[in-house]
């Protein structure tokens, strides 16, 4: 039998099968999948535009310094290489060395009040004359080669980092397709950022009074990263997923969670806030048994003609 928890709400379950029901609907083809050819000339137009909006903005942080701050505000650090389903551990070797360029072009950048810290303004394009090299990308959930691939580790890293400090999201995107089993995960499922040359951007503010600074280098096995301020902070963050679930309906499985914010001062809560929700359709080979197993929460939504009803199955 389905171990079916009882603990998701009726809010939640509609939720899941309002998303469920949008991400079935049909959906005219985008211009560049119908015509591959436009690819190219769209992407470029996209970059192009985003480049001309940074350029004059004038709270983009952009200075640098490697006198670090000396209060460590948080603190990550995320495993160099692992297996992520069956992809070519080629690749993720490879990548190594895009992670090591992104990082001397990240460490050290200051953050001052009211600045935005902006991912590709910080590392640029990253191209085979500054020493990228091919790594894995992700494509309509499909997994290709590309220069400068596995930056998205870094991107999901420092989104992490920032999460813990007194910083908002400005622009962040997830994964609209959970394209990996589990493997060693120890975040919670969507609490990352993608990235994608120089539109689909990482972008956070800093809300505090004191300059924040990014400290970032690799070991031998690890990306780490702290992010630093001049005097200690009084304020720490809490950062957890809630109502994490999958979802099954007409033999398709989905993905689902909302990420949220504490904050403390002094060991007790002052504000709460859910920071963004996550739903994407399984891609992997995954069954009941798997959720089961891996004790995660399962909704069935059964269809029945034109009506779609929620069956609840308690083991």
């Amino acid at each position: 039998m389905l171990n079916f928890s009882l603990m998701i709400s009726e809010e939640i379950e509609q939720t899941m099968l309002d998303k469920i029901l949008e991400a079935e609907r049909p959906r005219r083809r985008v211009l560049t999948a119908r015509i591959p050819l436009l690819s190219k000339p769209v992407v470029a137009g996209r970059r192009f535009v985003s480049k001309i909006r940074n350029l004059f903005r004038n709270d983009i942080a952009r200075e640098k310094s490697l006198q670090f701050f000396d209060c460590v505000v948080a603190r990550h650090q995320s495993v160099l290489i692992r297996k992520l389903g069956d992809s070519d551990m080629r690749l993720q070797k490879q990548k190594v060395q895009n992670l090591r360029l992104a990082a001397e072009a990240l460490n050290g950048l200051v953050i001052y009040p009211g600045e935005v810290f902006s991912f590709w303004e910080t590392i640029g394009k990253p191209t085979r004359e500054k020493g990228y090299v091919d790594g894995m990308l992700l494509s309509n959930g499909r997994v290709v080669e590309g220069v400068g691939g596995g930056l998205c580790q870094m991107s999901n890293l420092l989104c992490w980092l920032m999460l813990h400090g007194p910083l908002e999201i400005v622009e962040r995107y997830h994964h609209s397709l959970d394209v990996f089993p589990d493997s060693g995960r120890v975040l919670p499922f969507g609490s990352g950022a993608t990235v994608f040359y120089n539109y689909v951007d990482l972008k956070m503010k800093n809300i505090s009074n004191q300059p924040l600074q990014l400290k970032v280098w690799l070991t031998d096995e690890h990306l780490k990263a702290q992010l630093l301020t001049v005097e200690r902070m009084p304020e720490k963050y809490h950062v957890f997923q809630k109502d994490h679930s999958f979802a099954r309906k007409s033999g398709r499985y989905y993905r689902f969670n909302e990420i949220c914010r504490e904050k403390k001062v002094e060991g007790q809560v002052v504000a709460e806030e859910k920071i963004f929700t996550n739903f994407a359709p399984v891609l992997y080979e995954i069954d009941d048994q798997y959720v089961r197993e891996n004790g995660h929460e399962l909704v069935v939504f059964e269809t029945m003609k034109d009506l779609v009803r929620l069956v609840k199955i308690a083991s």
